[in-house]
């Protein structure tokens, strides 16, 4: 059964740091893209950074790069996401999200790094951890 599960979130002033975590099942862990992502009530999901872990490509949006870091752990499984000087903007519901429940093959995946910043290609969805930066 192929499942995420966030955690790390909470509440941070603003300049503050938090590291997020996505712990996977195998199957879906494995050479595969996982994504964070924000949202707030009334405003679109926004991709934040990706990695696909067949190769540990990174990818990060314009807003949080130099700011962020995503990072894998093969044996946990898990993949981090430290964010640090965190902005009060950035107050968001955090998901993470894997493309598919099987592995991408690293010729398919060279194809799928453009767009593995949207969120509409992402099939596998944890349950979303709150972070709350205050001023």
């Amino acid at each position: 059964q192929a499942h995420l599960v966030e955690s790390g979130g909470g509440s941070v002033q603003a300049g503050g740091s938090l590291r997020l975590s996505c712990k996977a099942s195998g199957s879906t862990y494995s050479s595969n893209f996982i994504g964070w992502f924000r949202q707030v009530p009334g405003k679109e999901r926004e991709g934040v950074a990706a990695i696909y872990t067949g190769s540990s490509s990174k990818f990060y949006s314009t807003s949080v790069k130099g700011r962020f870091t995503i990072t894998q752990d093969n044996a946990a499984n898990t993949v981090y996401l430290q964010m640090t000087d965190l902005q009060p903007e950035e107050t968001a519901m955090y998901y993470c999200a894997a493309l598919g429940t099987t592995s991408t093959p690293a010729i398919e995946a060279l194809g799928l790094m453009r767009q593995c910043l949207d969120w509409h290609i992402y099939k596998v969805w944890g349950q979303g951890t709150q972070v709350t930066v205050s001023s």
